[in-house]
């Protein structure tokens, strides 16, 4: 094409891409974004055509392959412009947009000429028809053709030029075995084509294969293909092949091709400038992906780094990332604690400095599970400790290695609650905090992994909530399976049968002289029920049994006798927890001395020299029993008590006060009121407490009601302005799409607001759109809560889930919603104890829940209160005796400990 224009403007661009020996794309410099892109052909010349494809959509089309000296051509025009300014003036236009011109190296004309450049090196040939012999730049061109004819150079050298044709490999038969014999070592490659920032095209030299390359370990957003064939980008795509584009296109590069799984290659592309992959992260344009991350040959730490990074610092793809421990003090994400249990093979409880227990859950990995029911002997009870394939071998590694020593906690996230599903498939968990927790550097998920004893737990691609060291985890966990550890092993799994003789007298009656005669013996605290009550497994005998300490009298904790539950004593619940601190899962030796006639075990515990029945008297936590006096540990004991009196500790805090003073307050006598007032019935909760009104204040409550409805009414609140706080008064909008006083509980999300109705005692969970302030003159200053909580006198509601349910329906069906009258009997820790009358019969409620059966009578000592309760202990053995609902069965109540299990 003749130029036409010698006073076109002067442009200055970047190269970006060389089509040819005559034709460059360049891009004009960035403001905001991917800058604009121009193509320029060369004026005056004419270089060779390059190897073409056939398209694969027209199946009668055949590869091309490149002319003589074309693929030469392009290369002096890579190397001399790829990355560099140039300046170009545009000479011709034709009608079909194409730009021809003259193109400098540079940012003036005083550069070098390209066209000139490539006619002398004899890689183009001049355009010499319709030549005008006044143009000064064709007739230069002329002249370099002519002496790179004499001098014999490129095209005008002697021979065809077959030896500068390239024989390009499009497709590789078997990519897996192309990849492995490369070994993984670094390929010289120039990349010819950026499909997104992380899939690019790239030719691997010295023997031409084309092939396609996804980066390793990481996932840039995409352009989606539509049905209509147009592509739609992803946030941020543009941009981040822009930036794989302006450093990688055309450049001379080095690849490791990692691995190849469904026919994908899988590599990293290095740079003398840096690493493409790790600066795709750090920058925000990509995200990590764990099923590529694990052939990542140059650290996948690097990569996770790189991602934080950008996390950290909210750009691009993260802007508006939130850290899945972003609403904890530092203080609360990472700390150091003392282990006092192991609740399971992925959980343990730790004691925190402020004194305080914690459950942790280690972070991204799941203990020993059992598929199903098929290793379920349905003739007894399941265990899972023992019964589970390696869950004693997991649970005994983290006993040995952390009980009772300081670990370093640091949290990942916080798992929320789930609730069970309605098929009873998946169960429901609570709050978990999930952390990695270390001692003496050791991760110690990371080393039950890699014993086989626990798994890593897959996840979604967008889901963060995982461990900080999860590429840590499943090298481990490859390392298990490749070395056939644990639960990766082909051998047979490890049976363990332990005998639980807890409660069973004949067997303990059998094995109590072998214990005796054995002396000392050694055993591991599995169970503290109590100060002074434990569960021992004894590694030698491989039995559990229950041992109680001798020569002591320990407060008791809350129990059920008779199906009447007695009341803790005081400071029992300090005892057991000073138990747990000092033995619970620890290495123990015990002496047995006899047996009770439960079949539980009677002797002395011993842990690290200490006798733990001194050290409970010793603390003040226990007294001295007459049954010591025929041991030799009876005049330490009485040494401990003595000096636990002095110090006044714990139960002895009133040790010196006169006996008098005790009499005159059990003898005090006091007569029963009654003054039955009338009430409204406006709520019962599952645990049988109910919520009432006062009849007498019921006008002034809907009053209040219909004045603040009124006025809400003619100011409406703006949705969603209001910022729910716990502890907060405010106004809700029921779902009968009135507005009611209420109270904030507990803010889960925006969504999740748990609110009190402080006039009728129901609660719900509401989104804060439906909340907004309660006007100050409609406050509990003005109008107190009207809804009072209330329990009902002289009744033990049932444990069983189905048998509490029932008595509340059937207490629902009578009196919610009704006026009934109320007499207050006795005051509780979190409410007040009454009997209710059906206002119209005077028949006594919680008396008629008596004679049906459904519920059991909570037996009180007041002396003025004989009269109620000997009335309702009668109606009980009516009940009792007619079978009745509870009782139909016969008498089940008895005073049984918990067994001892872990739950899930």
């Amino acid at each position: 094409v003749a130029s036409s224009q010698k006073s076109s403007p002067l442009h200055i661009f970047t190269s970006l891409q060389v089509l040819s020996g005559c034709a460059i794309i360049v891009r004009g410099q960035p403001r905001g974004g991917p800058p604009p892109e121009r193509q320029i052909n060369l004026s005056n010349i004419r270089a060779f055509t390059l190897a073409r494809r056939a398209a694969q959509s027209q199946p009668d089309t055949k590869d091309t392959s490149d002319e003589p000296w074309a693929w030469q051509a392009r290369e002096f025009l890579r190397k001399k412009l790829i990355g560099k300014e140039v300046c170009f003036t545009v000479e011709n236009k034709t009608p079909q947009g194409r730009e021809y011109g003259l193109v400098y190296l540079g940012k003036d004309t005083t550069g070098e000429n390209i066209a000139e450049s490539l006619v002398s090196e004899g890689l183009a040939v001049v355009r010499r028809e319709g030549n005008r012999g006044n143009n000064p730049d064709q007739i230069r061109l002329c002249d370099l053709e002519d002496q790179a004819k004499s001098a014999k150079k490129g095209t005008w050298s002697e021979g065809a030029g077959t030896h500068t044709i390239r024989d390009i490999k499009y497709t590789i038969e078997n990519p897996r075995n192309f990849v492995d014999s490369l070994h993984q070592k670094p390929i010289n490659a120039i990349i010819e084509h950026v499909r997104d920032g992380s899939i690019v095209r790239a030719l691997l030299l010295p023997d031409y294969y084309l092939v396609t390359v996804m980066l390793s370990g990481i996932k840039c957003p995409i352009f989606k293909r539509e049905p209509d064939g147009t592509e739609t980008p992803e946030p941020f795509a543009a941009e981040a092949k822009f930036f794989t584009e302006s450093r990688l296109l055309q450049r001379d590069v080095q690849i490791i091709l990692e691995s190849c799984p469904n026919q994908v290659i899988l590599g990293t592309i290095l740079h003398p400038n840096g690493n493409i992959t790790e600066l795709l992260l750090k920058e925000g344009f990509a995200r990590c992906v764990d099923w590529s991350m694990a052939v990542y040959s140059q650290g996948a730490d690097k990569l996770r780094a790189a991602e934080r990074s950008a996390k950290e610092r909210r750009v691009r793809i993260w802007k508006d990332y939130v850290a899945p421990t972003a609403n904890l003090d530092q203080k609360d994400k990472q700390f150091v604690a003392k282990v006092m249990q192991i609740v399971n093979a992925d959980a343990i409880v730790v004691k925190l400095n402020s004194g305080d227990c914690r459950t942790i859950h280690l972070s991204s990995i799941r203990p020993p599970r059992i598929e199903g029911d098929k290793n379920r002997d349905k003739d007894k009870r399941f265990r899972p400790l023992y019964d589970i394939p390696y869950m004693f071998e997991a649970r005994e590694f983290l006993r040995k290695k952390l009980i009772g020593k300081k670990v370093n906690v640091s949290v990942d996230y916080i798992r929320a609650a789930t609730a069970a599903s309605d098929t009873g498939s998946t169960p429901a968990f609570p709050e978990r905090t999930c952390a990695t927790v270390t001692i003496g550097g050791i991760n110690i998920a990371e080393a039950l992994v890699s014993k086989g004893l626990a798994t890593v737990i897959r996840y979604r691609q967008d889901d963060d909530q995982r461990s900080s060291h999860y590429d840590e985890l499943l090298a481990a966990e490859a390392r298990a399976i490749k070395n056939g550890k644990g639960l990766h092993s082909k051998k047979e799994v490890p049976i363990h049968r332990v005998a639980d003789i807890s409660g069973e007298t004949q067997k303990a009656k059998q094995f109590l002289p072998f214990l005796q005669r054995a002396g000392r013996s050694e055993a591991v605290v599995e169970y503290v029920f109590s100060g002074s009550r434990l569960k021992l497994y004894m590694p030698k005998e491989t039995c559990l049994i229950t041992f109680l300490l001798a020569g002591i009298e320990c407060p008791r904790g809350s129990r059920n006798t008779a199906g009447v539950i007695q009341e803790a004593e005081p400071f029992s619940d300090e005892a057991c927890l000073f138990t747990k601190e000092l033995v619970l899962q620890r290495e123990v030796e015990v002496e047995v001395e006899s047996m009770d006639k439960a079949g539980n075990f009677i002797g002395w515990l011993h842990i690290d020299g200490v006798n733990l029945s001194v050290a409970l008297v010793e603390h003040g936590l226990s007294k001295v029993h007459f049954t010591a006096e025929r041991s030799s540990y009876y005049k330490t004991l009485l040494s401990a008590e003595e000096s636990a009196q002095q110090k006044k500790e714990k139960i002895w805090a009133n040790y010196e006060e006169s006996p008098q003073e005790e009499v005159v307050q059990v003898t005090e006598e006091k007569e029963r009121i009654v003054n039955y007032k009338p009430v409204f019935i406006t709520e019962i909760t599952d645990e049988l407490h109910f919520y009432v009104q006062d009849v007498e204040t019921g006008s002034q409550l809907e009053k209040l009601m219909e004045t603040m409805r009124s006025e809400i009414a003619a100011h409406p609140p703006v949705e969603g302005s209001y910022a729910p706080r716990r502890g907060d008064y405010c106004i809700a909008k029921f779902a009968d799409g009135e507005w009611y006083r209420a109270r904030v509980e507990k803010v889960e999300t925006p969504s999740k607001v748990h609110v009190f109705y402080i006039d009728y005692g129901n609660r719900e969970v509401v989104s804060s759109v439906r909340l907004a302030q309660l006007p100050p003159s409609f406050s509990v200053g003005s109008l107190p809560a009207q809804a009072k909580e209330y329990a009902f006198a002289f009744i033990q509601v049932p444990q069983d889930e189905d048998a509490r349910a029932d008595v509340v329906d059937n207490v629902v069906r009578d009196i919610q919603n009704t006026q009934c009258l109320l007499n207050v009997e006795y005051v509780g820790a979190s409410c007040s104890f009454v009997t209710l009358q059906f206002s119209d019969s005077k028949d006594d409620v919680g008396l008629g829940l008596i004679k049906e059966g459904m519920v059991m009578v909570d037996v009180r000592k007041e002396k003025h209160l004989q009269k109620v309760v000997t009335e309702y202990l009668n109606a009980q053995e009516a009940a009792k005796a007619a079978r009745l609902n509870l009782w139909r069965y016969g008498d089940f109540r008895a005073d049984d400990a918990d067994e001892f299990g872990f739950s899930r």
